[in-house]
C-alpha cells in the first residue's frame, strides 16, 4: 500500500476517534432534566397502630419524583386522625393508613364496618410467652366440663374460633379479689358480633387457650374434641396379660377360695421359680397448657 494513503487513513482514524471523544465528553458534561420536587406530609416519628396523629408527629418534607399516590400534601388532612397502618419516620402519609376523619385513634379506629374486638385475658402460657401480636392469626381453643356429661370422662377441649386475627396484644392493669393491682396479658381479636358473643361465654365458664396458625393457611378444620379420658384409654397400646397360674394360685390362697385344698402337698420349689418379677411405680408429668396432671403406672423389671 502506498505510504501516503496509509498516512491519510491513520490520519482520518484518529481524528474520528477524537472528535467522538469530544462529543461524547460536552453530551456528558450537561446537566441532565432536575426530578420535579414537592412538599409532602412525613411522619415525623414511627407511628404505631391506634396513633391519633398530633402536630408533633407529622412535617412537611421534600419528595422528589412521582408522588405516591394518596399522599397527603397539607397538615390538616392528617391532624386528629387514626393510623391504621404502622408508618416510619421519614414516610410520606397515605390516606388509606388512616382512618376517617372524626373516628379519633386507638383500636376503634381499625376495627372494620360490621366487625368487633373482643378482649381476651390469658397468662403467659396461653399468650405464646408474647409470641402473639398484631396481625397474626390463631385459632381459640376452650376447655372444661360439658353440662351434663359424666364427671369420670374429666373436662373436653374443642376447637371454639378458627383464623382469627389479632389487632392488638400487650398488657393491662387491673386489680385481683383483694384488690391489689396485678399485671395480667390481653390479647384483642377481630371477630363478627356472633363470635364476640361465643368468645365472651367462653371466656367466663371455661379455659381458653390460643393456637398459632400460619396466616398464608386459611383452611378451616372439623376436630372432632378430645375428652380427658381419651388421653388415659391405653386400650390396644398395653393389652392385659394372662396371671400365671402360680400368682393366681397365691393370690386365691390369700383370699381364702382354696380353702383345704391348700393345705395339700404341692410344689412350693416351682411355684417359687415362677415368680413374676418384682414391679416397681413410675410417674410420668403430662403439660397441657398451663395445667399439670400425674400419670402413674407400674413396670416389670428384668431379673439378673
Amino acid at each position: 500500500m502506498n505510504r501516503r494513503i496509509l498516512a491519510i487513513f491513520i490520519c482520518a482514524l484518529i481524528g474520528g476517534a477524537s472528535v467522538s471523544y469530544l462529543v461524547y465528553r460536552m453530551i456528558g458534561s450537561r446537566p441532565g432534566t432536575p426530578a420535579p420536587m414537592a412538599e409532602v406530609v412525613v411522619a415525623a416519628r414511627d407511628l404505631h397502630i391506634g396513633t391519633l396523629i398530633g402536630p408533633l408527629d407529622v412535617r412537611m418534607g421534600p419528595w422528589a419524583g412521582t408522588l405516591p399516590k394518596g399522599a397527603l400534601a397539607k397538615l390538616d388532612l392528617a391532624l386528629n386522625r387514626g393510623v391504621t397502618a404502622g408508618i416510619y419516620e421519614g414516610e410520606p402519609i397515605i390516606a388509606d393508613r388512616l382512618a376517617t376523619a372524626g373516628s379519633g385513634g386507638g383500636l376503634a379506629a381499625i376495627i372494620p364496618l360490621g366487625m368487633r374486638a373482643s378482649a381476651v385475658r390469658v397468662n403467659d402460657v396461653v399468650g405464646l410467652a408474647g409470641f402473639v401480636t398484631a396481625g397474626m392469626r390463631v385459632d381459640v381453643l376452650m376447655s372444661g366440663m360439658v353440662p351434663g356429661s359424666n364427671p369420670v370422662e374429666g373436662p373436653r377441649v374443642n376447637t371454639l374460633l378458627q383464623n382469627i386475627q389479632v389487632l392488638s396484644a400487650g398488657e393491662n392493669l387491673q386489680k385481683d379479689s383483694e384488690g391489689k393491682p396485678h399485671v395480667v396479658q390481653v390479647v384483642n381479636l377481630l371477630v363478627t358480633p356472633e363470635q364476640a358473643e361465643k368468645l365472651t361465654l367462653a371466656g367466663n365458664q371455661t379455659q381458653i387457650q390460643l393456637v398459632l396458625r400460619n396466616p398464608l393457611d386459611m383452611q378451616t378444620t372439623s376436630p372432632p374434641g378430645t375428652m380427658m379420658s381419651q388421653l388415659f384409654d391405653n386400650s390396644g397400646v398395653h393389652p392385659p396379660r394372662a396371671p400365671s397360674p402360680a400368682l393366681e394360685g397365691r393370690s386365691r390362697a390369700a383370699r381364702g377360695e382354696l380353702g383345704v385344698a391348700t393345705s395339700a402337698p404341692s410344689a412350693p420349689s416351682v411355684a417359687r421359680t415362677t415368680d413374676a418379677p418384682p414391679r416397681k411405680l413410675r410417674v410420668i408429668e403430662v403439660f397441657n397448657g398451663a395445667a399439670k396432671t400425674e400419670v402413674t403406672f407400674t413396670v416389670r423389671e428384668d431379673p439378673k
